[in-house]
């Protein structure tokens, strides 16, 4: 376990927990599995102002660096006030245990919901019964939707940006593309080639044409394809390919409704304090994807529009501050009320 911070600044725990004969919803049943997590800000007496940030695929446990704008002192999630606590979900390559190049099976097929399970036993070590907030977007909202589902009493507030209740037939072929790339160009330029297909979908035909149109770097290479290039290159330094095809296998695999009834019936329980937020012009996972479930079972639906597309959730940080802001006041307010015996 590391932890730094100062007198100015919130202390931060890096730190990693293992548990024993851990079963995945398959079947399958992993004899020692480790999860990293990062928490930054203290956990209170009340141990009721942890919020849980779930990241997307490639994302890492240092959430306050790749939502700087959403969390911060002073922004909406502000670790002078709140325990954020982002974990690197089962599968991933951040010190959680998932699949390696060197040992590709060191993890049977995992899901959404076993990534969302792993992530509820996290928060029992800790003594947190129900975070003040779970959010998330892209693969993080999915995982979000499965802890709603599957622990909708632990949910005091739920934000889920840009992901639907069932992998969509767009984002199966999405995936498809990029498992191909790995498959035809390995471990390195495959998965470089794969980031570079993944990041099309996750920008709008509009946002490229405004940011670099025709123009050309100093090479005479045209701007957009060394963008790309940049990306792909900078993912292999720091992720697994045999991580990053485990992570896409489960979300292909995400279904909310499996085996609860369909997704209406397995969001209905948490509907008053879940949100959806779809992004118009994602084109990996269209704001009516977001809609259909929100509607179904009742949650409220928020439209997040912006030039960017699907990564508008990462991009559009005063607009998401002030969505997440709106869900952390909402919570307070529903347990102030219900303290006080009014309507919730």
């Amino acid at each position: 376990m590391t932890t730094r911070g100062s007198a100015d600044t919130p202390p931060v725990v890096d730190d990693t927990i293992a548990w024993q004969h851990v079963a995945l919803e398959g079947g399958d049943v992993v004899p020692h599995v480790r999860v990293r997590y990062q928490l930054e800000g203290t956990i209170n007496a009340a141990r009721d102002n942890v919020v849980l940030v779930v990241h997307a695929l490639t994302g890492t446990v240092q959430a306050s660096t790749w939502w700087k704008g959403v969390i911060g002192e002073g922004a909406a999630i502000d670790p002078t006030k709140h325990a954020v606590l982002c974990a690197n979900l089962l599968g991933g390559c951040d010190g959680t245990t998932g699949p390696r190049r060197d040992a590709p099976d060191a993890l049977p097929p995992i899901t959404t919901r076993d990534q969302a399970a792993l992530l509820a036993r996290l928060l029992d070590a800790l003594d947190v019964e129900a975070p003040l907030l779970v959010c998330g977007g892209s693969l993080g909202g999915m995982v979000t939707l499965e802890f709603a589902a599957s622990f909708p009493h632990r949910v005091r507030s739920a934000v889920c940006l840009a992901a639907p209740a069932v992998q969509t037939a767009q984002g199966l072929a999405w995936n498809a593309l990029m498992r191909r790339a790995m498959e035809l160009g390995g471990a390195r330029e495959g998965l470089a080639l794969a980031r570079m297909i993944g990041m099309l979908s996750y920008r709008t035909p509009e946002a490229l044409e405004r940011r670099f149109g025709r123009t050309k770097d100093e090479r005479g290479a045209f701007q957009v394809n060394a963008w790309l290039d940049a990306h792909g290159d900078r993912l292999v330094e720091r992720f697994d390919a045999a991580s990053y095809g485990a992570l896409l296998d489960a979300m292909d695999g995400h279904d909310v409704g499996r085996g609860r009834g369909g997704v209406a019936a397995a969001l209905a329980p948490v509907a008053d304090r879940l949100i959806g937020v779809g992004i118009p012009g994602d084109q990996l996972y269209p704001d009516h994807a977001v809609r259909e479930w929100a509607d179904a079972c009742g949650a409220r639906y928020l439209d997040l529009p912006s030039v960017h597309g699907h990564d508008a959730f990462l991009l559009e940080v005063e607009r998401v501050a002030r969505i997440i802001h709106g869900a952390l006041t909402g919570a307070r307010a529903r347990e102030h009320d219900v303290a006080w015996g009014a309507q919730p």
